[in-house]
């Protein structure tokens, strides 16, 4: 969705430099939509393309990371498939989460990626070196982040990040041989 060619090379400029992609879950992973159940548990679906693009990000050095405002076992076990080790849930104050992650994992904003799609991921948004969103994402937050995808939440964004940070880092065809051979 990025159309300002400058705007693009400066995006993947920052991509080339990040060492953590941080992911929002609802309108992110997901298409934002909540679905109860008749116990009224809540029932999520993830797209497994977007699934694969994070395994593939990970295995080239960049880890992955989850926070989100909701809590939910369905995205702690998601999280655990895909081997994200380092999970935020029920941070309402995502900033918060934010500053325990960097403590936790050692390393500076600058480092960063995050993808959010509403007004709450604009605090992480306005620190990370990379900032992304997606097109049925707040206005407001569109209007501030360095990338805009293609795809929609839940509908392989996720990929379309991860695959744009492995090309800027010069690790997409080294990712994609094993499956070529």
């Amino acid at each position: 969705m990025q159309t300002d060619p400058h705007a693009e090379s400066n995006a993947g400029a920052r991509a080339a430099r990040i060492r953590l992609m941080i992911f929002d879950v609802d309108g992110v992973l997901t298409d934002g939509s909540l679905h109860y159940g008749p116990e009224g548990e809540v029932i999520k679906t993830f797209n497994v393309i977007d699934g694969h693009g994070i395994k593939l990000l990970q295995q080239s050095g960049v880890a992955a990371a989850i926070i989100s405002a909701r809590q939910s076992a369905i995205v702690a076990r998601r999280a655990e498939d895909l081997g994200i080790a380092h999970v935020y849930q029920g941070m309402h104050d995502k900033r918060t989460a934010f500053e325990q992650l960097l403590a936790q994992v050692g390393i500076g904003p600058e480092a960063c990626g995050f993808v959010g799609d509403d007004v709450i991921d604009l605090p992480i948004l306005a620190r990370v070196g990379f900032a992304a969103s997606v097109p049925n994402g707040h206005p407001d937050v569109r209007a501030r982040v360095h990338y805009v995808t293609q795809a929609r939440g839940g509908c392989g964004a996720a990929r379309e990040i991860c695959d744009f940070i492995l090309r800027a880092q010069g690790n997409y065809e080294t990712a994609l041989a094993p499956y070529l051979a």
